[in-house]
């Protein structure tokens, strides 16, 4: 199985929001300090470009601690499942996971460039949620997931972006949870990108799919997870394949 998993820098505590994972290092005020108890140091890892040179297309995750699988081996989070159903078809297809807990989109921003140096044909795009936790304005949260589709489509024009829409719960009041919900699809159809409508839907709020801190999906939630990205990816990979 192709699979790379960029494994977490750190581990945070984590506030009781639904459908975040926690924040990143960068503290402020509204933020939760982290947890020496859930802090890892295992080093990021990158694929070499010989690897590069053996599979046709390539995924590259760019994510949270959703994508990191948070409080499970690596395997049974939502990328390593989108890899399996992708090696049942026979596509030449390889999933990396960018995952990292606690990152936000200003994160993801600034390691978009470093991750670029490999060859992407399809960015899925999964942050979000930390700004909503830390009331990150939305307008910034906008700014900066636009930050990373410019730069990845300025490095590989033809590459597609699958946007992973996030919603939170109305503890920093209804109408910051709706001006955050509406981020995903303007920023999809502005740009013309598909969107998974919500991530966690069926998993969200669903205690036995989720991890004891009811934030985090199990193996069995990741699963329902892996099937939600599925039906948005599949049909893009579909048409590269039959592309190339």
């Amino acid at each position: 199985m192709k699979f790379w998993t960029f494994r977490p820098l750190y581990r945070v505590a984590l506030l009781s929001v639904l459908l975040v994972a926690g924040c990143n290092s960068n503290q402020t005020p509204d933020a939760p300090a982290e947890s020496p108890a859930e802090t890892a140091t295992t080093p990021v890892s990158t694929p070499s470009s010989s690897d590069s040179e053996t599979t046709s297309l390539r995924v590259l995750v760019l994510g949270n601690s959703l994508a990191a699988g948070y409080g499970l081996d690596p395997e049974f989070a939502f990328p390593a499942l989108i890899q399996t159903k992708i090696d049942d078809l026979g596509w030449d297809v390889e999933v990396v996971n960018a995952g990292v807990s606690g990152e936000t989109t200003a994160g993801g921003l600034s390691r978009i460039d470093w991750l670029l140096r490999e060859p992407v044909d399809v960015l899925v795009l999964e942050l979000g949620g930390n700004d909503g936790l830390r009331g990150i304005n939305p307008q910034v949260t906008q700014q900066n997931l636009q930050g990373i589709i410019d730069r990845t489509q300025d490095r590989y024009p033809e590459a597609r972006i699958v946007l992973a829409g996030m919603q939170i719960p109305t503890n920093l009041g209804p109408d910051y949870t709706v001006q955050f919900r509406e981020v995903f699809p303007r920023l999809a159809e502005s740009n013309d990108l598909a969107l998974i409508p919500f991530l966690l839907e069926g998993v969200g709020g669903v205690p036995e799919l989720n991890q004891p801190d009811q934030i985090h999906p199990t193996a069995e939630g990741h699963k329902i997870v892996a099937e939600t990205v599925w039906r948005t990816l599949r049909p893009v990979l579909a048409e590269l394949v039959a592309s190339s």
